[in-house]
């Protein structure tokens, strides 16, 4: 077996499970659930009308590139929301099965393993595929804490020389999870400069880009920023998905564009991969980015919970809205574990520990005494929710 395989660690979710594995929880309360963030809101008609109506084209096989009418659809969704050229739909865009498994399978494509000791740097507390797929790939996971102290950002600055000339790719997501910041121009260039000057590859996971709060103001994207500086897509990649956008985790798609020399590579990685998008699926991808009806009604659906749910937890902890996204990074007084505990045995309502989220690095783990709080459920649902936490900082 791949040796690599020994350092992978427990997913937070299973953790969790084990976290809990021996608590009953207060059976007279309705179980809420703020853990994951899994869309709960309903999947638009229209998509799922396209999926049945499509369902002859499971009788061909899918090339790895997708249609082109799919493609086309990226690239004028992309050119509307970010304000940029028309990307090259032949070259610059690669559909894929939801933005997880790109993110994993890049780095196997990307990384050189013939290079002494390769580098992966990537945002701490971190979506955990960032990890596993540097340790897949035979890299180094770096890691930078993002605290509240530095507005949640990367500092770059704290990178030794030595690293930087080791590191082949740096994963950024904006908005962030879990604290939901989005990087700015200025942090873009920063990056975008060290990628001149070391040569690795930005991995931007964008998967969160359209949940956010104010209609006239959406987070900048990183080919938009690119834009905006007058640089081409050079080893920037982004990753994108309908999965929150769209409500449709369960259909698994999204898609990378950015450079198109890496994506030639990636596109031929990922034939012998085998990971080529269902037809019916492309074609309920290719409704999904045609219609921004149905994505205006899921923010202000967010934007309503948000609104109601937050000044309810500031009386209690430290909590601020966030720029985007569908979480809530909260301080708690106490172990973020021992926190979870007592609210799911004695309220029943599951929210995650930060610690989960992050590793030991340069002597903290920046998730401790954080719990992440997924604004997913109804709005009742938060409502009580919140109400529970409330009751639970009272005890």
């Amino acid at each position: 077996m791949n040796p690599n395989l020994n350092l992978l660690q427990p997913y937070p979710f299973q953790r969790l499970r084990d976290l809990f594995s021996a608590i009953t929880p207060n059976q007279q309360l309705k179980p809420i659930n703020l853990s994951i963030g899994e869309p709960k809101h309903a999947t638009p008609a229209l998509i799922k009308d396209a999926l049945v109506n499509n369902l002859a084209g499971l009788a061909n096989y899918p090339t790895t590139a997708g249609v082109v009418a799919l493609r086309q659809a990226i690239s004028a969704w992309a050119t509307r929301r970010y304000g940029i050229p028309a990307l090259d739909v032949e070259k610059e865009i690669i559909p894929v099965n939801g933005s997880r498994e790109a993110l994993f399978a890049f780095a196997q494509a990307v990384v050189d393993s013939s290079k002494p000791a390769p580098v992966i740097i990537c945002p701490n507390p971190f979506y955990q595929i960032y990890e596993g797929a540097a340790f897949l790939a035979g890299a180094e996971p770096y890691f930078l804490n993002t605290l509240p102290e530095t507005n949640h950002a990367m500092d770059f600055s704290s990178v030794p020389e030595s690293v930087w000339r080791r590191t082949q790719l740096v994963y950024l997501c904006s908005p962030g999870n879990p604290s939901g910041k989005v990087m700015s121009l200025e942090q873009w260039q920063e990056v975008f400069e060290l990628s001149d000057r070391y040569g690795f590859t930005i991995a931007a996971d964008e998967c969160y880009s359209e949940i956010y709060f104010d209609e006239a103001t959406p987070p900048l994207g990183a080919l938009q920023a690119a834009h905006k500086l007058g640089r081409d897509y050079t080893r920037l990649v982004i990753f994108s998905s309908l999965s929150k956008r769209s409500n449709v985790p369960g259909m698994r798609s999204g898609f990378v564009a950015g450079d198109a020399k890496i994506l030639e590579k990636f596109l031929l990685y990922r034939t012998y991969h085998g990971c080529a998008m269902n037809p019916a699926v492309q074609a309920a991808s290719i409704a999904a980015w045609n219609d921004e009806a149905h994505v205006i009604e899921n923010r202000r659906l967010y934007d309503e919970k948000f609104k109601a749910v937050t000044p309810m937890l500031q009386g209690v902890l430290d909590v601020q809205m966030p720029d985007a996204a569908f979480y809530l990074w909260a301080r708690t007084a106490m172990p973020d574990t021992e926190f979870a505990v007592k609210l799911y045995r004695d309220f029943h309502v599951t929210v995650l520990p930060g610690s989960y989220l992050a590793r030991e690095a340069h002597g903290i783990n920046p998730g401790e005494n954080f719990i992440r709080l997924a604004l997913v459920a109804s709005l009742e649902e938060c409502v009580e929710a919140a109400n529970r936490i409330q009751s639970l900082n009272q005890h």
